[in-house]
């Protein structure tokens, strides 16, 4: 125990700083957690988990694949100030495939109920199935797995992946809707992501600052391509999923062209990182085994490192977008739809602007941040 102690304090010791940042961003994470820009809306009930009893499909009609009319159920409450009590429950159907659910005996669903609900004469409505036991099961196995391969690293990539989450969740979603310019927003975000997460994973260094300016370099870039040919394609923003059913929630006065266009970096930034502190890392390592090469040939290696990296890094990003949408690909391919009407269509037409103006930024980043890499390590100074 006491020689466990000691390579634990000479751990501790030796990285110092880490633990210092690490324990920052711990207590920022803490501070989003609380942090509430708009004020709570009163609420008429309560969402608890509950279990299926059993279920009557009566009232439920079959349309070939599709179904409409009301599920009944009966549920026992697990959770909150009416668990163990039991409840009739109603599952609307309205032949919508992605948002109906039939439920079984057995499962798990969450229901809403009512403050002052009666179990013998209200009925609750059961929402959906209940996944949040599954989900923290999820992020468990990745934390574990994170830990265990990335040791001190993972730890500091797991608090940097928790706070991205809470920065978007607790401070650029509540200000959108707060009527902040989403550009300036999301545009902020980005820089104080950029900023925590490479210093987190690359220390006070030259290669961490590296990282950071050619990789804030790339998102500016990013952004100014995004605004120019968002409105250049005229896209409203309206092919985002939700956005009339946000609009008609009481937000009439969002922009949605500024919300789109701050999605495009915002989503493509963790890319842009990625790339940033690869080629930073190239050229620390070249510097660190071959130092007093001049600013020139640093660059030149940096661009090369590049090179071999933002090509597979693009072909993800048009993975990812198009992937989210290959549905609707092929819809188009089963109707037989040219290819003018194909590239005219707003939805095909937006996933073009995310994947280009995406991959625009990323080619970019890998100059941007050989020429920083190149003055900060090179001989000439």
């Amino acid at each position: 125990m006491n020689k466990l102690f000691i390579r634990l304090k000479k751990h501790l010791s030796a990285n110092r700083n880490e633990l210092i940042m690490s324990l920052v961003m711990i207590a920022f994470s803490l501070l989003l957690v609380f942090f509430e820009p708009l004020a709570k809306k009163p609420s008429l009930g309560t969402k608890e988990k509950a279990r299926v009893i059993s279920t009557d499909n009566s009232e439920v009609v079959r349309n070939g694949f599709l179904c409409y009319g009301s599920q009944v159920l009966q549920i026992e409450v697990l959770s909150g100030k009416y668990a163990g009590k039991h409840f009739r429950a109603a599952n609307e159907l309205r032949m919508q495939m992605d948002l109906d659910k039939l439920f079984e005996p057995g499962d798990t669903v969450l229901v809403g109920i009512m403050h002052d609900a009666d179990p013998e004469r209200d009925t609750v409505n059961a929402q959906d199935h209940y996944r949040i036991d599954w989900a923290i099961v999820l992020f468990l196995l990745f934390a574990l797995l994170l830990m265990i391969f990335g040791n001190w690293t993972g730890f500091n990539a797991l608090l940097s992946f928790v706070f991205s989450c809470l920065v978007v969740w607790k401070a650029v979603i509540p200000l959108c809707l707060a009527g902040a310019n989403a550009l300036l927003i999301t545009f902020l975000a980005v820089m104080v992501l950029s900023v925590v997460i490479i210093i987190l994973i690359g220390g006070f260094t030259r290669k961490g600052f590296t990282a950071l300016a050619g990789s804030l370099l790339g998102v500016l870039a990013s952004c100014i391509t995004g605004w120019i040919f968002t409105h250049l394609f005229k896209i409203n923003g309206a092919v985002m999923p939700y956005s009339q059913t946000l609009l008609n929630s009481g937000y009439p006065n969002l922009n949605l062209s500024e919300i789109f266009i701050g999605a495009i970096f915002l989503s493509s930034s963790g890319a842009v990182m990625d790339l940033a502190m690869d080629v930073a890392s190239g050229i620390e390592e070249i510097d660190r085994r071959r130092g007093g090469l001049s600013a020139k040939e640093l660059f030149q290696s940096g661009i090369r490192i590049g090179r071999s990296v933002v090509g597979t890094m693009t072909t993800t990003l048009l993975l990812a977008y198009s992937g989210g949408y290959l549905t609707l690909m092929m819809t188009f391919a089963a109707q037989g739809t040219s290819p003018v009407d194909f590239i005219n269509n707003p939805y095909v037409a937006s996933e073009a602007v995310k994947t280009l103006v995406g991959s625009f930024g990323l080619v970019l980043v890998a100059p941007f941040t050989a020429a920083v890499g190149a003055l900060i390590f090179g001989r000439n100074k």
